[in-house]
């Protein structure tokens, strides 16, 4: 599951919209408001709560909102704002757990136009982008200041993810646009650091835009992706001095039922040796789809203990969505 949403920053100098490019500016207008409600008894309620707030964009004419996932999974209510205020149901159409993208089929004519969709992979450090959230008045100039990987204590983990400065306060499916307003990208968090001795503090991460088109042509009506899920098994976990530490194991996941335990260092998955979560992230995943057993050493107590997890896929514990 995804981090939850930190406390929001402050607003940075936001730019004129009369300064922006034509492009952004149309863009801009398909920028809409996400309000999501999730039962109090979903799985991800007691760490992304249930009433929850981002944005999303529109990528078709058809109503088709791409938004970040961890703003609609398990949700059972959600609700649109266009920029000229008109509210619209939606339902959440699928969620793809490896990238963090969402989508989102709205359930009335939403009236705005799809936005142009760019390629991450042109973007570079340096260049000069606009991120925007709910509307046209809340965007900021931003630059990217990084790429590279990126690996989330729940079981996340990006090949490349785009990092951007300054932070934009409302970040949670926001768009980021290149200069002719095409989608670069989908705001998905804030962190302290995106690494590097040059870079700054507080910045955003994105999730890059060209991990959406592989997807597009698997959506099918359960939700979720067309193909393997990768293995899970409920771990939170932490980077320490170049060690893994299990920082917290979920209720009645397959960590859980193997013993895991707070505390427990990461050293080995299977014969590969672990030192960063990129580590044990790619260890997990090579051992094959969801429901693969993975062998996992563990120090505790300055002893190494061996514990066999049986892996499931993480949207087995979600509550699926009730079709409109």
């Amino acid at each position: 599951m995804a981090e939850k949403p930190r406390r929001e920053v402050a607003a940075p100098q936001r730019p004129e919209a009369d300064d922006l490019s034509a492009g952004v500016r149309r863009s801009l207008e398909s920028v809409v408001s996400l309000q999501a409600e999730i039962p109090e008894d979903a799985f991800t309620a007691p760490v992304l709560g249930v009433k929850r707030a981002g944005s999303g964009v529109a990528i078709d004419d058809d109503g088709l909102v791409l938004t970040i996932g961890y703003l609609i999974t398990e949700a059972e209510t959600i609700w649109l704002t266009t920029p000229g205020g008109r509210l619209v149901p939606a339902h959440p159409l699928a969620i793809d757990q490896e990238s963090g993208l969402g989508l989102v089929q709205a359930l009335d004519r939403l009236g705005l136009p799809a936005v142009p969709l760019g390629r991450s992979h042109d973007a570079h450090v340096g260049d000069s982008m606009v991120i925007a959230s709910g509307g046209r008045r809340q965007f900021v100039e931003a630059r990217i200041v990084a790429k590279h990987e990126f690996a989330g204590y729940w079981e996340y983990f990006l090949e490349e993810a785009i990092f951007t400065a300054p932070a934009h306060p409302f970040w949670g499916g926001a768009g980021l646009f290149a200069k002719d307003g095409r989608l670069v990208g989908i705001g998905s968090l804030h962190v302290e650091s995106a690494g590097g001795q040059d870079v700054p503090s507080d910045v955003n991460m994105i999730v890059p835009i060209d991990l959406l088109p592989p997807l597009m042509g698997q959506v099918g009506v359960r939700g979720s992706v067309d193909r393997p899920a990768r293995p899970w098994i409920g771990v939170y976990s932490a980077e320490s001095d170049g060690r893994v530490v299990i920082a917290g194991v979920a209720d009645q996941s397959p960590a859980a039922a193997a013993g895991l335990r707070r505390g427990d260092i990461v050293a080995a998955v299977g014969e590969a040796a672990v030192a960063s979560l990129a580590d044990l992230y790619r260890g997990m995943w090579a051992r094959g789809p969801a429901g693969v057993e993975i062998p996992i050493e563990v120090v505790r107590d300055g002893r190494s203990v061996w514990l066999r997890v049986r892996s499931v896929e993480r949207s087995a514990n979600f509550k699926r969505p009730r079709l409109h």
